[in-house]
């Protein structure tokens, strides 16, 4: 192939529709502290994502870390190894105790019978992820949390735009965490937001994110800098124009590799659970014994056509040096998860992706379906 396939690519509208936003910028000389875009992209992403109460960030890693911090979250937190670092690095700088439990096999989500399995005296939340924007069992764990009293913090990072039966995945929960980073669905090249559900919350949330400063004078709470720039707003209001279009790429891209590669054996593709309306940010495929090449074979694979196919989420998180002494995280007590991490190979998904790339690479999927006699 004549270039390198990655796994996402994000959505860049053309450069001159970016230069009025940014002429707008160096006309008000506001570069930062909640200036004119910031303003607008809350309003704009609240309207849009239907929820009433939005807080950006520069980062979704300072939002999970502020969040932990608005709900004054202490002692044992139950979380998924099955996610990227930063859910678990969130509950590490708060100085909370992540606790580990399994994932379900078909959604990779929590499992809510191993969470409740979990819950001790010290247990003060639980922190989900929404996995590949396939929403949780958000029912039964809410159903936990208020049989228990604990505060329940989404790490919706991949759910933007998400909805069940209708109704955003964005208003379970206490809190619920955005990612807007460059690899995302919606990205404002870095950037975040927590969702919350009343105006006295959103309101601590903006006092911890800029220093917990109430006023020029007053200080109310140890807070962090995690203030999203103008010009981050900036380009996220010119993303919020294209997303629309963008969502109903991806969602033709997903469709072709659902077609192409449904019944090839060995290979398992994410189940879509009726009612969704998805926002296709990710294509994982597991690839199980029956198939001729190991899951790292296919990566290999794929990387020798340059395409840059991703083992997503592998390692667990509880086997990274700093997780894998808490009694949680023995591989023993998280055998779905384990299994997962190992079957699990994320193909390339983004708006931009050609159709022939796509019909490439479920071509060596099905041709390497075929017996080789290749060793395992």
């Amino acid at each position: 192939m004549s270039k390198v396939i990655p796994v996402t690519s994000p959505l860049l509208p053309p450069l001159e529709e970016f230069l009025p936003y940014l002429e707008e910028i160096w006309a008000t000389r506001r570069l930062t502290n909640a200036g004119p875009f910031h303003q607008q992209l809350e309003k704009a992403l609240a309207d849009y994502l239907g929820v009433e109460h939005l807080c950006l960030f520069a980062n979704g890693t300072l939002a999970l870390v502020t969040a932990l911090q608005a709900l004054r979250i202490t002692g044992e937190v139950i979380t998924t190894p099955y996610s990227f670092v930063a859910t678990a690095h969130s509950l590490l700088w708060n100085d909370l105790k992540p606790v580990f439990v399994d994932i379900d096999p078909v959604s990779c989500n929590l499992d809510p019978a191993s969470i409740e399995k979990a819950i001790t005296p010290s247990t003060s939340a639980i922190l989900p992820v929404h996995c590949y924007g396939t929403p949780c069992d958000v029912d039964a764990i809410q159903t936990l949390a208020d049989n228990y009293g604990l505060k329940v913090i989404y790490d919706a990072a991949h759910c933007f735009g998400v909805r069940q039966e209708g109704t955003s995945v964005l208003r379970h929960g206490d809190l619920s965490i955005l990612s807007f980073h460059a690899t995302k669905v919606f990205n404002t090249f870095e950037g975040g937001a927590i969702v919350c559900p009343d105006a006295k919350t959103k309101k601590r949330i903006d006092y911890l994110k800029n220093f917990g400063f109430a006023d020029e004078v007053t200080v109310v709470a140890p807070g962090i800098n995690g203030k999203m720039s103008e010009i981050n707003a900036a380009f996220g209001m010119l993303q919020l124009r294209h997303i629309d279009d963008a969502l109903a790429r991806r969602k033709l891209i997903d469709q072709d590799y659902r077609q192409q590669l449904e019944g090839v054996p060995g290979i398992r593709l994410m189940h879509r659970a009726p009612g969704l309306t998805a926002n296709y940010s990710y294509f994982p495929i597991f690839i199980d014994s029956s198939y001729p090449l190991s899951r790292d074979q296919v990566y290999d694979l794929m990387r020798d056509h340059e395409i840059l196919a991703r083992r997503y989420f592998y390692p667990l998180i509880s086997e990274f040096p700093m997780y894998r002494g808490l009694a949680s995280a023995a591989n023993e007590l998280l055998p779905v998860a384990e299994k997962t991490s190992r079957q699990v190979l994320c193909l390339p998904i983004y708006p931009d992706l050609a159709q022939e790339v796509v019909s490439t690479i479920c071509r060596l999927l099905r041709h390497h379906a075929q017996p080789t006699g290749v060793q395992r």
